[in-house]
């Protein structure tokens, strides 16, 4: 059963919204609303964004360009010799004016800090950052890894302090392109989750809301921290990067046996999935994929989709489990000294990812098929992460956008742009280290599961005569009325 929650705020207009039976509150974004910002900071005149690997550019940025005109300054902190002071610098942060320094001296400065550093460096310096807070600051959070590991090792958060988080629902370069590509349309961006952990004078909500709302978000929706580490853990491992990663090689593979060339397996397996399978959902909600095919390519859908939900299913309660009792957040800990010896290399050397290149280099996007067969298993595996995470209560609006819009409105994208490969490549060390280690497992349970049951002469496990019917197809049509109507342009 999906948890209920619900919260107050002095500053912004709540809105309670009813997906599925269940009601939650959020808050819509759009640019109106930048002018509440101060009286929700009030006493608020530093706020510190620590770190500058994905989020750090893009939400400095954006929180910079909303407070214009405002007395509450955006300072970015980093390690002292980073060689990310220069592109802090290029992006109009400097030493001169206190907006940008070494990263302990601006947790002491600031009465807001965001703390944006990898996982690994949050476990390793955590207890720094906690030294160098004013007392009655309040402590951002983009990611509830840093809970987890506290529970793992027994720490706390320290009780002087308001401990929040804002989660944008897509990667750094999806938050700042969005906010700048819509800055003509009211509420275009990137949908984030917020949590409040800790609230020692009050003001924790409208401190979460405000940053959301200067982040751009179109709607900002309430989970816990623990709720949003487990989905977000989860959910790189599954649908949005190790999941895709692995099924797409074994769709290539099989469609290959199949006596496809190299060109049209890569068409029929990755090109449909980040193209016009991923932009109908985008804008059709997954029930649209299967809508739109005719009678005889939903029977190929139903057919995919039936062999492959269980095995997909199996494999992601696995993940689910292994993010729940903490060991996915121990496995990421214990990687950093052993990555300082054996760097993770890229992913993008078997001859799916070589294909790849030469069909992106040609691609004519009216030429790439919405292939039923990709359809079913990608819609099955989708599906399948949003069962494990229904049925272990996770708010309905976490659960979307975990599993369905990150997907479609910021990674595929970018997927579609410049490659899965280049995607996982691309992302935090965490989610590198958790799509490499399950990737292989989704791939292989296609292999030994899925496409061994295509010759049996009927499904046993019939999971698509649950599909259509699905309370998740009502949730993502009440959630995409609040979609703005700007998509993500990625340059090749």
């Amino acid at each position: 059963m999906a948890q209920e929650l619900d919260f107050e705020t002095q500053i912004f207009e709540k809105e309670i919204i009813e997906v599925a039976g269940t009601k939650e509150a959020i808050v819509r974004g759009g640019r109106h609303l930048l002018p509440l910002l101060p009286k929700a900071l009030e006493g608020i005149h530093q706020i510190g964004v620590i770190g500058w690997g994905s989020q750090g550019p893009a939400q400095a940025q954006n929180l910079r360009d909303s407070l214009v005109g405002t007395d509450i300054k955006v300072a970015v902190g980093l390690r002292e010799g980073s060689s990310s002071f220069a592109s802090a610098r290029e992006a109009g942060f400097n030493e001169e004016d206190g907006s940008l320094g070494e990263m302990f001296q601006v947790v002491r400065d600031s009465d807001f800090v965001i703390v944006l550093i990898s996982d690994a460096a949050m476990a390793e310096h955590y207890r720094a950052i906690f030294d160098a807070l004013k007392p009655g600051a309040t402590l951002g959070l983009s990611h509830g890894f840093l809970l987890g590991h506290l529970e793992n090792v027994g720490d706390t958060f320290p009780a002087n302090v308001n401990v929040v988080a804002v989660c944008p629902k897509g990667m750094g370069p999806s938050v700042r392109a969005l906010y700048v590509q819509g800055a003509e349309v009211n509420g275009a961006g990137i949908n984030a989750s917020f949590a409040i952990q800790q609230d020692v004078d009050g003001k924790a909500t409208d401190h979460a809301l405000a940053w959301s709302v200067g982040l751009g978000s179109p709607y900002t929706f309430q989970t816990t921290m623990e709720s949003e580490y487990r989905s977000d853990i989860f959910g790189e491992r599954g649908i949005l990067l190790g999941a895709v990663h692995g099924l797409v090689e074994s769709l290539y593979r099989h469609f290959i046996t199949e006596g496809a060339t190299q060109e049209e397996a890569f068409l029929r397996s990755a090109e449909s999935i980040t193209g016009p399978i991923s932009k109908t959902i985008s804008h059709h909600g997954i029930i649209g994929v299967f809508e739109q095919l005719d009678d005889a390519g939903k029977q190929v859908f139903n057919r995919a989709y039936d062999v492959t939900y269980l095995p997909m299913k199996a494999v992601l309660q696995e993940i689910y489990d292994e993010v729940r009792s903490g060991n996915e957040i121990r496995s990421v800990v214990v990687a950093g000294p052993r990555l300082e010896t054996y760097p993770m290399p890229t992913i993008d050397q078997t001859e799916t990812w070589r294909v790849g290149e030469t069909v992106r280099a040609a691609r004519v996007e009216e030429e790439i098929p919405l292939d039923p067969f990709t359809a079913g298993a990608y819609c099955a595996t989708m599906m399948a992460q949003i069962d494990v995470l229904d049925e272990a209560g996770h708010p309905l609006s976490e659960i979307v956008n975990e599993s369905v819009i990150e997907a479609t409105d910021s990674l595929n994208p970018y997927m579609h742009a410049r490659g899965i490969a280049y995607m996982v490549d691309n992302c935090s060390v965490t989610a590198r280290l958790g799509s490499r280690k399950w990737a292989p497992r989704f791939d292989y349970a296609m292999v030994q599961e899925s496409f061994p049951a295509l010759d049996a002469a009927e499904s046993d496990t019939k999971a698509s005569s649950s599909f259509v019917g699905h309370h998740i197809h009502e949730v993502l049509d009440t959630v995409g009325k609040l979609r703005p109507s700007v998509d993500i342009f990625v340059a090749s």
